[in-house]
């Protein structure tokens, strides 16, 4: 699978090398789309107080994080049973392109 022309848009801004990480872990069949990327100090803000987010420290205001969500039946999903799955494809093709990562899922857990 190759992104979506919507998915590419919310890359942009993000770190090469993580960019790099999503499309293979698409190519590799995982089923996802990219919900956001880089974010600006006011969004953040935003996902803070209404508390989608604990801290204006994220990752997301450098690039170095991306919100994905898996999808069933072409349709997002927010049950935890379908991001392990994701979780381990991401990890796949973080391996496979030789960037370390940090699942935001499991924070301290490296893949």
């Amino acid at each position: 699978m190759t992104l979506s022309a919507r998915c590419e848009l919310r890359l942009a801004g993000v770190h090469p090398d993580l960019v790099r990480v999503v499309r293979c872990a698409a190519e590799g069949g995982a089923l996802f789309r990219v919900e956001e990327g880089l974010r600006t100090v006011e969004r953040q803000r935003q996902l803070v107080a209404k508390g989608a987010s604990q801290t204006m420290n994220s990752r997301h205001l450098t690039g170095h994080a991306v919100d994905i969500l898996p999808l069933v039946d072409e349709q997002p999903t927010f049950d935890w049973k379908y991001y392990f799955p994701l979780a381990d494809a991401v990890a796949d093709a973080a391996r496979k392109e030789g960037v370390p990562i940090i699942w935001g899922g499991a924070w301290g857990r490296r893949f």
